[in-house]
């Protein structure tokens, strides 16, 4: 058996692909996976995961191709026996929220079990990326950074060679967040193809969004281990300023923003790929945390709560 945990990108989705550093927070849920040794060549795969409506049937065909790369990864030859794969756990699957990630970490941990493979956690996060692969073409890498090693994570992706620059961010409690659910699943590489597009069309404006953005996660990364909330939730405002100029809100995502400020919330926005998917909103007391929710559940979302920094 094997888990992978959920994550938010509390600062820099998008720009973390062009060289920006991004920070990243698991979540309190994540994804369960067994794998069983069948005599059956081949893959069978039972996915119980909870879901947003429609995202499994959106993700199937990048689902295999990420279970795949992973099984080519591990070199295991399923030509003669087969594997049952079953994926479980309270992480729902959802844009935004890492399910890919989690995904692919829990099931590199159960084959790694399984086949006695001696893996490290570095390996582990090795696979899980060659998997992310199979979802997002050229991911950044953070998701599965995240969902293999929990707690709060400065992410910058680096060039060539280079290894990724991944720096552990020490908060001394967990922060409380709500989380609100467009209900509607974007492609995360179409997306982010149209962000490049966008670059390409003005290169200097999206080069002067770039400079503001670096401004915002670096005073991100002093608050968060000061724990100005305060100040944390005015930086999250911001970023979602620059993310709407980039053309990766929607009509769901503002209104879930703007109930969530309207109810007390310190800051909020969009995490993940946007287009739809996931809202979180910092609420710095219970009371708050309480407010916000249910405020959106009010307007007719899907909503939780937990906490970031698990």
């Amino acid at each position: 058996m094997g888990e992978g945990y959920g994550k938010t990108i509390l600062f820099g989705e998008h720009f973390v692909v062009y060289g920006l550093p991004a920070i990243a927070a698991a979540i309190g849920a994540k994804t369960i996976a067994e794998v069983e040794r069948v005599d059956k060549p081949g893959v069978e795969l039972i996915d119980d995961r909870p879901q947003t409506p429609g995202y499994k049937k959106e993700k199937a065909k990048e689902q295999w191709e990420s279970i795949n790369r992973i099984l080519t990864f591990c070199g295991i030859d399923l030509h003669d026996k087969g594997v049952k794969i079953s994926l479980g756990g309270d992480l729902v699957a959802a844009s935004g929220i890492g399910a890919s990630a989690a995904s692919c970490v829990a099931l590199a941990r159960a084959l790694n079990h399984e086949f006695n493979l001696g893996w490290s956690e570095e390996k582990i996060n090795e696979a899980a990326y060659e998997g992310e692969k199979g979802y997002h073409g050229t991911p950044s890498g953070i998701d599965n950074t995240v969902a293999t090693f929990g707690g709060v994570i400065w992410f910058q992706k680096r060039s060539g060679q280079a290894p990724n620059l991944i720096e552990k961010i020490k908060i001394k409690h967990p922060i409380s967040i709500v989380i609100g659910n467009t209900g509607l699943t974007s492609s995360t590489s179409r997306v982010i193809s149209d962000v490049r597009s966008l670059k390409e069309r003005n290169p200097e404006r999206f080069e002067k969004i770039l400079q503001r953005f670096q401004n915002v996660v670096t005073a991100a990364r002093e608050s968060l281990i000061k724990r100005d909330l305060r100040r944390i939730g005015e930086l999250m405002n911001e970023n979602q300023s620059l993310l709407r100029e980039i053309q990766v809100s929607c009509t769901e995502l503002d209104e879930l923003v703007e109930t969530s400020l309207d109810n007390g919330a310190y800051g909020a926005k969009l995490t993940g790929t946007g287009r739809g998917g996931l809202m979180i909103a910092l609420t710095p007391s219970r009371q708050i945390q309480m407010n916000v929710a249910t405020a959106i559940g009010e307007k007719g979302y899907t909503v939780w709560s937990t906490s970031i920094g698990v």
